[in-house]
């Protein structure tokens, strides 16, 4: 037995009240993010071992996080990909560790469930990805997630 079409209205209206309710409170179940990862030298004797490009995009569905990534043209192979968490331009802690594919050009990702407190602070702009390789230990690529 189908419902009938006020019930079917009824239904409709009440689920587009509850996204915009949701929406208004700032509660938005998903938010699109980028990030474009370039060279970053930590010391200028170490500049020339840095090098390469990569992007990246994520998905954030509720408290989970899909981010997935390229990245290409390094001078080594990568050894690590981590999520960090810090104001624009500072460097911070680890939050997270992506997989990565250990060579000079690959991919990346990983799939993260965050707390209430990461969840404003990515929405603030503080993630960012930074790839690691076997010349640069200390940060070979890393990239801002932004809207």
């Amino acid at each position: 037995m189908s419902a009938s079409p006020s019930r079917s209205a009824a239904c409709l209206a009440t689920v587009a009240l509850i996204g915009l309710a949701a929406i208004a409170a700032g509660q938005s179940t998903e938010a699109r993010l980028r990030a474009r990862l370039s060279p970053v030298p930590v010391e200028s004797s170490n500049a020339d071992k840095i090098t390469g490009k990569g992007a990246a995009t994520a998905v954030l569905s509720g408290a989970m996080l899909e981010i997935s990534g390229t990245f290409e043209g390094m001078k080594s192979p990568a050894t690590i990909a981590q999520v960090h968490i810090g104001q624009r331009g500072v460097r911070g802690p680890v939050e997270f560790d992506l997989t990565i594919v250990k060579a000079p050009s690959g991919t990346f990702g990983g799939s993260l469930r965050l707390s209430k407190v990461q969840i404003d602070s990515l929405k603030r702009g503080w993630f960012y990805i930074q790839i690691h390789s076997e010349q640069a230990p200390d940060g070979n690529l890393w990239g801002w997630l932004l809207p």
